[in-house]
């Protein structure tokens, strides 16, 4: 019977999976919600099991053929211990699960399972080094204590400043407006957001900032001098760690290249594959397991 490999890239954003036979051929791609571990292995297992479900299906394969799935997994949050043997208990219908984070999988499709480094920066960040068989890893330990250059961050700094703005602290730039329209000119309903706000919908605002930047508003560019500068925080470290190779990888990252200093951009090299292939390619090797 035709065995089957699956790769997995989750984050607290959406789960994607690819799916391949043993010829490497592709069966099917798909996408569902939050994979990150941190906000509930039951959450992330049923986003994980949807995404394949729905992949399985662009193939003509469905859940009787799970049982010849070997998937790799490449989940935000993996790196908290407790939370990996949580949801490595978990009860599921896979030929085998191996679980290492998302900065791994990363790491390991971006440069094709040799020596590398990445910088993630999407929703959290985390730069990852791998070298002669070890994992060198900065940042990563989410949001709000770690994950600087990534959106959720900037859109907490952005949300902060944005309250200055209200109470006529500093400049209410159109950036300032744009985030007060979207709550109504109300900071009753900000302080009420952020009660529950989700690292998803603090980083809902870094088009935006983005956008505004460019526009020349003095809050966005300011904003993006500092997650630049975040960024290049964590590529030095990774650089005195002997990285010389190293990707950016995630919506920030890729985007904050051009706010580097040339010194910094000159290690920046282009991945080969996406974090799904890296967890494909640790697919069904337990050696490749965090813990």
């Amino acid at each position: 019977m035709t065995l089957y490999y699956v790769g997995i890239d989750g984050g607290g954003t959406s789960c994607r999976a690819r799916i391949r036979d043993e010829k490497g051929n592709c069966i099917g791609e798909a996408k569902s919600g939050s994979a990150n571990i941190l906000l509930g292995i039951d959450v992330a297992m049923t986003s994980i099991v949807d995404a394949i479900t729905q992949a399985a299906k662009q193939g003509g394969l469905d859940e009787s053929h799970f049982g010849r799935m070997h998937v790799g997994l490449a989940l935000a949050g993996a790196e908290q211990k407790s939370a990996w043997q949580a949801f490595m208990a978990l009860n599921h219908p896979f030929a085998s699960l191996v679980l290492n984070t998302d900065a791994y999988g990363a790491c390991v499709g971006a440069h094709n399972g040799d020596e590398g480094a990445i910088m993630i920066a999407g929703t959290g960040s985390c730069g990852i080094y791998l070298a002669q068989g070890e994992q060198h890893v900065v940042g990563g330990r989410e949001f709000p204590i770690s994950d600087q250059g990534g959106g959720a961050v900037m859109g907490l700094r952005l949300i902060q400043q944005v309250l200055l703005a209200a109470d006529d602290i500093v400049e209410k730039t159109p950036l300032a407006e744009h985030v007060l329209n979207h709550f109504n000119q109300d900071i009753d309903q900000i302080v009420e957001w952020s009660k529950g706000a989700l690292p998803r919908d603090y980083g809902q605002f870094s088009p935006a900032i983005f956008e505004h930047a460019y526009q020349g508003d003095s809050l966005g560019i300011s904003m993006l001098k500092q997650t630049a500068a975040d960024v290049e925080m964590f590529l030095i470290a990774l650089n005195r760690k002997g990285a010389t190779r190293i990707c950016l990888m995630g919506s920030i990252a890729q985007r904050i290249k051009a706010w580097l200093s040339p010194p910094v951009q000159s290690w920046i090299v282009e991945p080969q594959f996406d974090a799904i292939e890296g967890a494909l390619m640790f697919a069904g090797k337990p050696e490749h397991n965090l813990y």
